[in-house]
């Protein structure tokens, strides 16, 4: 199943956007041995949209804001500063500045 993965980068994020699937999503979730929700996928194509729209991976701050959810929730949801496994796993790009 890992050769269905697209190249990756040093953190695990797809060289070239254009490849990502959710089927790609779940594999790179597979190899990291880590759980996609459906609380967790919703937050991911969230994310998908707020790229598409703005062109830009939003700061926590605003994405929380964007999808009506408590931060502090996100931070218990995804163990870990939610922008990165999100924007991963959502074939975006690494967010930059405070994570």
């Amino acid at each position: 199943m890992t050769s269905a993965i697209p190249e990756r980068d040093g953190d695990g994020y797809l060289r070239d956007m254009s490849t990502w699937t959710p089927e790609i999503a779940k594999a790179m979730a597979n190899e990291d041995a880590f759980e996609l929700t459906d609380e967790k996928w919703v937050q991911i194509l969230k994310a998908r949209e707020y790229y598409d729209e703005f062109n830009v991976v939003p700061p926590i701050r605003k994405f929380s804001k964007y999808i009506g959810a408590d931060q502090k929730e996100m931070f218990k949801l995804w163990l870990t500063g939610p922008m990165k496994p999100i924007t991963k796993y959502g074939g975006l790009p690494k967010p930059t500045g405070c994570v």
